[in-house]
């Protein structure tokens, strides 16, 4: 395992790519309503990356067909946005989002209801929010990467969650997923000591029944196993020698 340590102007260059993710994301907030396609939501995020003279990294990912994953209710993760496919009220939808800016990485998503939601769902968008942040309790200079990922799964299955084992968080810089990986759930072992200048993208994946799940038949999208609602909460994170920086989130 190769882990990247950052230094000085590398993080400034990191900061700057998410500092843009995080208007591509508030942008894409206020579009999120009844009626409106995923492809629409696809077509403005590239809009908005391409605006600020960056590349969206997830286009031709892998084949990967859009630059906004956009998925809805039981899609777990890498959605393909679609002109037919309609939100509807009462909906749940992820969009997870990245952006390259002078070579440089960033990765985070969000999970937004459309329109009025019932509780339950609300509660899941809720709680896997919190999944992150009990996480990045121990994203911090001497701690262990997967005191990181035991938190974030404890928590999570105190609400008798699911969490999604099949996909795992991941370090970031001037390529999209580097090492190290990152589970959401507990590990046997307490993985790499963190230090400062490492930059992670952790992203729970929690579904409201089981954490296992499917491929569809695009080779992308991921829906939970059971049809539950899945939740989908990330931000690219730099160890410091004090608390946490997340560079997609500054408020």
């Amino acid at each position: 395992m190769s882990v990247t340590v950052k230094s000085a102007s590398e993080i400034a260059l990191m900061r700057e790519a998410g500092r843009l993710l995080e208007i591509v994301h508030d942008e894409l907030a206020n579009m999120i309503r009844p009626g409106i396609s995923t492809l629409d939501i696809d077509r403005e995020g590239e809009r908005l990356i391409r605006s600020f003279g960056c590349i969206p990294n997830f286009l031709n990912y892998n084949g990967y067909p859009a630059s906004i994953c956009v998925s809805v209710n039981d899609e777990v993760v890498h959605g393909i946005p679609k002109k037919k496919r309609i939100l509807q009220e009462g909906d749940i939808v992820s969009l997870d989002a990245g952006l390259i800016y002078k070579g440089w990485h960033s990765d985070a998503a969000r999970t937004y209801g459309v329109g009025r939601i019932s509780p339950e769902a609300q509660k899941l968008i809720d709680v896997t929010k919190e999944c992150f942040f009990r996480g990045i309790e121990f994203a911090r200079a001497g701690h262990h990467l997967h005191e990181i990922s035991a938190a974030i799964g404890s928590y999570a299955e105190s609400f008798g969650y699911g969490v999604v084992r099949d996909m795992v968080g991941h370090g970031i810089g001037t390529a999209l997923h580097e090492d190290p990986q990152i589970p959401n759930f507990a590990q046997k072992r307490r993985g790499i000591r963190l230090v400062p200048g490492m930059t992670l993208a952790i992203e729970p994946m929690i579904d409201a029944g089981t954490w296992e799940v499917e491929w569809l038949d695009d080779d992308w999208t991921v829906v939970t196993a059971d049809g539950s609602l899945s939740a989908h909460y990330e931000n690219t994170v730099l160890i410091t020698d004090g608390d946490p920086e997340i560079l997609t989130l500054s408020k």
